[in-house]
């Protein structure tokens, strides 16, 4: 092995021990907190404004319905404000309607109304059955992707691994989310999936670089693992990392709507570059450095 190269299969206990401390930690803070459903899931009370000339920042409005709960607010276009809260009476829609005339704005009402759950039992169930049929489907590719692969791993193993590892770069984000009381909503869900994509991406491009040092019969199974990994880990932290600079961008600068949605970003992607580096090698290693000449 190259005195340069980064043995990451010499320490896969103690990358193994960190996923499933972390894994175990995600599930005693859903279990322990629970996820906080937003409006988006349970319904509510809509109120879209139009403001005539300057719209007030989102945390004044925040500010100024501290006492609400639940409160969502969206800017549509130059100067519309919508709030997404919990089922309000008529009383308490006018005394919201009061407290924002006290911010000295002015603006006309243009809608209230109560919605039901944007995301109903009937898509929830709809995307549960999405989700499994994409992981079957990604289990089954990867299979026959390997098909040919030579032993000491079969090639529906990887398949299985490339799921595991998808598990834990969601599980991650979503017991941080459940410890901070973050609520779960659209901007969320569609954070999680791309998450989802990203983790899947780092995955298989480890592994088509094992698949493709395995043609080499003289390095056992582990020194290739290293090899492949040595190989793809520029790229690996080169790609997270301009991602992260530009979802840290939308977190610090994007205001409080995309807050939370680049707040679930970070940590998806961070969990899934660890995953691709470390977990997916420490998963794949063999405890007898074999050759592969069989």
């Amino acid at each position: 092995m190259d005195l340069g190269m980064i043995k990451f299969t010499k320490y896969y206990l103690v990358f193994l021990l960190i996923s499933i401390i972390l894994i175990i930690g995600s599930f005693f803070c859903i279990y322990n907190y629970g996820l906080k459903l937003g409006i988006d899931f349970t319904g509510g009370s809509i109120i879209e404004l139009e403001y005539e000339n300057q719209i007030p920042l989102h945390s004044e409005i925040k500010e100024v319905l501290g006492n609400l709960e639940q409160v969502s607010i969206q800017s549509i276009g130059e100067k519309g404000i919508l709030l997404r809260t919990i089922a309000i009476s008529e009383n308490t829609h006018q005394e919201i309607l009061n407290n924002l005339r006290e911010m000295d704005y002015v603006f006309l009402e243009q809608r209230f109304e109560s919605i039901g759950p944007i995301i109903g039992q009937e898509l929830r169930e709809k995307t549960i059955r999405v989700v499994f049929w994409a992981l079957l489907l990604m289990i089954l590719y990867i299979s026959f992707a390997f098909r040919k692969v030579r032993k000491p791993l079969n090639s529906w193993q990887y398949g299985l691994i490339s799921v595991f590892a998808l598990f834990h770069d969601i599980i991650i984000p979503l017991g941080i989310l459940a410890y901070l009381r973050i609520e779960m909503s659209i901007p969320i869900i569609t954070a999680l999936l791309a998450v989802v994509g990203y983790s899947i991406n780092n995955t298989v491009v480890v592994f088509d670089r094992i698949r493709e040092n395995l043609v080499n019969p003289e390095f056992g199974f582990n020194e290739i693992i290293d090899r492949s990994l040595n190989q793809t880990l520029s790229r690996q932290i080169n790609t997270s990392l301009t991602t992260l600079f530009v979802v840290a961008g939308i977190f610090f600068f994007g205001g409080e709507t995309l807050k939370y949605f680049a707040l679930a970003l970070m940590i998806g992607i961070i969990a899934g570059t660890y995953s691709s580096i470390f977990l997916v090698s420490s998963l794949l290693t063999q405890n007898i450095d074999n050759k592969l000449k069989k």
